[in-house]
């Protein structure tokens, strides 16, 4: 199969580079404020985070880069029930100290209102920097592509009325919108692959063409958890 898309897939390697889009893009946001009041600390917080959850992803999921590295997407394969990262409390309490409960209570939160039908799930989504709105949507179109050809539904939640739109754009519907810790109001999102068939289908995998090398100019920026 050839398919044209604007991603790569993420390998190992790239993990460290993926977190520090999440944290950036996470840092402005008044949910990243929430998980993290002190401001000197929110970056290395919420990049210890990131770094947990794309590891995990890269175990139980795939992650995908734009091709310049400017924007990721990272998705969990909720096929059953998959377990919590390696030795989780243990690395969320060292990455957290005492911003750990915060973090456990979003987890949880979240958890509680995720689809049981066999799913991907978009868990998080950052294009951090200028021209956003453009690179969201090139990193979403990019890997939604490859994701429906899973055959399977997708999850994502929205956490402003920009990232509402944007998965509008992209055929999601609205599931309901709940609370969350620290006054933000997610919007769940759903999306039928062109492919479903009402039943789990094999885990194709795929290729594309690396860069040899991805350049970034440092700097918090902005970020969306999904």
């Amino acid at each position: 199969m050839s398919v044209t898309t604007p991603v790569i897939r993420a390998r190992w390697g790239d993990i460290g580079w993926i977190a520090d889009l999440v944290a950036d893009a996470l840092q402005p946001t008044a949910l990243g404020a929430w998980l993290v009041s002190d401001e000197q600390r929110r970056p290395s917080v919420l990049t210890a985070v990131a770094r947990i959850w794309t590891e995990h992803a890269l175990l139980f999921g795939d992650a995908f880069l734009l091709q310049d590295g400017s924007a990721a997407a990272v998705w969990f394969h909720r096929y059953r029930p998959i377990p919590p990262p390696a030795r989780y409390a243990d690395r969320l309490a060292e990455a957290c100290g005492e911003h750990r409960d915060r973090f456990d209570l979003l987890d949880r939160t979240l958890a509680a209102r995720r689809p049981a039908t066999p799913h991907n799930h978009l868990a998080l989504l950052a294009a951090p920097g200028r021209s956003r709105a453009r690179r969201a949507a090139a990193i979403l179109t990019g890997a939604q592509r490859w994701m429906d050809t899973l055959g399977l539904p997708t999850y994502a939640e929205a956490f402003s009325e920009e990232d509402r739109d944007l998965f509008h754009q992209h055929g999601y519907a609205d599931r309901g919108p709940f609370p969350v810790p620290g006054g933000t109001t997610t919007h769940p999102m759903w999306r039928l692959s062109p492919l479903w068939t009402g039943r789990s289908s094999g885990n194709l995998r795929w290729s594309a063409h690396r860069p040899t090398e991805l350049r970034r100019n440092g700097g918090a920026n902005g970020w969306a958890l999904r």
